[in-house]
């Protein structure tokens, strides 16, 4: 999950970069910035969390900054700063990192309760 925020979050820097220096779009591109890099930065700090509730919260984070990202991407779309193909190619990899999110909290919530059942 780390490598693939990683990697996620350089698509988002050098996407940044094109809107900037190609499309001049420089406040929709910050937005998308901020969001798309901040997932992977809270996925990390999650691995170093003090308990199984703080690596929930921080994946909870990451989830809510993958759902905003997901957010500024569609927009990016639909006001032709993205052409179809950009866009569904980074929204995939945005999606895909949404659901690994969803599953990690799923279980983790699960080895949780279980725990609390012994």
């Amino acid at each position: 999950m780390i490598d693939k925020s990683i990697d996620f979050g350089a698509r988002i820097v050098k996407l940044h970069r094109y809107l900037v220096q190609t499309k001049h779009e420089a406040v929709l591109s910050k937005q998308i910035l901020r969001s798309g890099t901040s997932i992977g930065a809270n996925v990390n700090e999650a691995q170093y969390g003090n308990s199984k509730a703080d690596f929930i919260a921080k994946f909870h984070i990451a989830l809510k900054e993958t759902a905003e990202t997901e957010y500024w991407l569609n927009l990016l779309k639909k006001s032709d700063y993205l052409d179809e193909n950009m866009a569904a190619s980074v929204l995939n990899d945005c999606l895909e990192i949404k659901r690994i999110l969803i599953s990690s909290i799923n279980t983790t919530k699960g080895n949780q309760e279980k725990s609390k059942e012994d």
